[in-house]
């Protein structure tokens, strides 16, 4: 039977007083079961009912999921309202006791959803950390191969530091759409960067894919981007240096005025086909000039390569010796190539810079860098340091070095992988012999001395 207006026998102001000096020991009756009880520093509102299976007399509390269910936060209005809907439920053959534990339960479940949708909703910030600590960062796995990036992602950090997470960072990765992720690539390839373009796609196409495998987003959003819709196709860079254009360098480097290691630098590139990054980390302790070995621990590609020094290359590594340079404590620096502050190595960046700065029109000098613009600009066009390393495999083709041991020179990865499983010899006398035909080409285009023909001149007087 729900409660009737005779009942309601309280008013604000009995309330009122009695929770400012009443007995705390006795409860205040508002009539038809409903009840104001003082408890602990708060004064809380009770239904009394009688349990229908027992006949037990049981008190419930009111608004008990709510933090603020106590007067003066409920008022005795809002008690009553609520003492009408638990009287209804019980006319209708409910036990408001158990309903309302019900929502309680529903609405901890709820809550815990909640919290973990919460835990769940990762940033894209806090996703490439995830990422980068995972995939990116360099390490041995279980078959002994090497996993990861050489530089532990470091490239990729800084393009999304300065790319992606000012517009992207604090959004949660789960909420990413495509629209958001083109519109800063868009300002990318606005900018005429359009490998950085790509290299950006890809390496979001691999953050959330490593996302979506880990439930962090439910799909990912850039499956239908293509480079189409980033920096476009890459037009493959075939760029090389010709035997002419090779001594046109002899002759231009002394007016260029580079710094004597970027010099040396060129040479050794050609000489050796190594990567540009493999040379500027080059360390002395990798270096063996007796054995006339480099040994290279970590590459691009994961696997350690070495490379025979030929003479022509010797020269180069004795000419950098020259230049060794020691840290304050007096003791020499570690790296062939030390930074400016004899921290690390130089900036990879910095190189590529110095050749370009001597490969443009006048007008478009930068400021604060060469004078020199055109002190490098060869007939063949622009040129770059991964150039000079496609033109030490050229040579070695042009003097008739098969393409797979051209490869191993260069430390390519093999692209069958039956040859690759299969074919464990990395051939390293034949790479001897390449390395030192190489170098011997090399001199002669440095020298200026004539090459040795094996045309036989003609006798014209007794031809005729």
């Amino acid at each position: 039977m729900a409660r009737t207006a005779k009942l309601k026998v309280l008013t604000d102001k009995a309330v009122k007083a009695y929770v400012n000096t009443g007995d705390a020991s006795k409860a205040l009756h508002d009539g038809g079961g409903l009840y104001l009880r003082k408890r602990d520093a708060g004064a809380y509102w009770y239904l009394r009912l009688t349990d229908p299976a027992s006949g037990a007399q049981q008190w419930h509390r009111m608004f008990p999921d709510d933090p603020a269910g106590y007067y003066p936060h409920k008022s005795l209005a809002d008690a009553r309202d609520e003492a009408e809907k638990l009287w209804r439920l019980r006319s209708e053959g409910h036990d408001p006791r158990a309903v309302r534990q019900g929502l309680i339960a529903a609405n901890s479940a709820r809550v815990r959803e909640a919290e973990e949708a919460d835990r769940r909703r990762v940033s894209v910030k806090d996703l490439f950390d995830h990422w980068a600590r995972v995939e990116l960062a360099p390490h041995v796995r279980t078959d002994g191969k090497r996993s990861g990036r050489k530089d532990g992602g470091e490239y990729i950090r800084q393009q999304f530091e300065r790319r992606i997470f000012g517009a992207l960072g604090s959004v949660a990765a789960a909420d990413v759409r495509k629209a958001d992720v083109l519109v800063v690539l868009d300002e990318v390839t606005a900018a005429g960067k359009l490998r950085t373009a790509n290299v950006l796609l890809a390496a979001m196409k691999q953050m959330f894919r490593f996302a979506l495998a880990r439930e962090i987003v439910e799909r990912n959003p850039l499956d239908t981007i293509t480079k189409r819709d980033a920096g476009g196709s890459e037009t493959e860079r075939e760029r090389t240096l010709s035997p002419d254009e090779i001594k046109a360098l002899v002759a231009a480097l002394p007016g260029a005025r580079m710094n004597a290691r970027s010099v040396a630098a060129i040479w050794l590139i050609l000489s050796t086909g190594a990567r540009i990054g493999e040379t500027v980390n080059a360390e002395w302790s990798s270096i063996d000039l007796a054995a006339r070995k480099w040994h290279l621990p970590e590459t691009k590609n994961g696997r350690d390569h070495t490379i025979h020094l030929s003479e022509f290359a010797v020269a180069q590594i004795t000419a950098l010796a020259e230049l060794k340079e020691n840290d304050k404590d007096g003791k020499p620096l570690p790296w062939v190539f030390p930074n400016s502050a004899g921290t690390g190595p130089v900036c990879i960046k910095s190189f590529g810079k110095q050749l370009a700065d001597r490969q443009r029109p006048l007008e478009r000098r930068l400021q604060h860098r060469s004078k020199n613009t055109q002190a490098l600009t060869l007939s063949g066009g622009r040129w770059t340091a991964h150039d000079l390393r496609r033109t030490a495999a050229t040579l070695m083709a042009d003097l008739g070095i098969s393409g797979d041991v051209i490869d191993e020179c260069l430390n390519h990865v093999i692209e069958s992988r039956v040859r690759r499983t299969y074919v464990r010899n990395r051939r390293p006398a034949e790479q001897t012999r390449a390395f030192d035909a190489l170098g011997a080409r090399l001199s002669t285009l440095v020298s200026g001395v004539a090459e040795p023909s094996n045309v036989v001149a003609m006798d014209t007087a007794r031809v005729a």
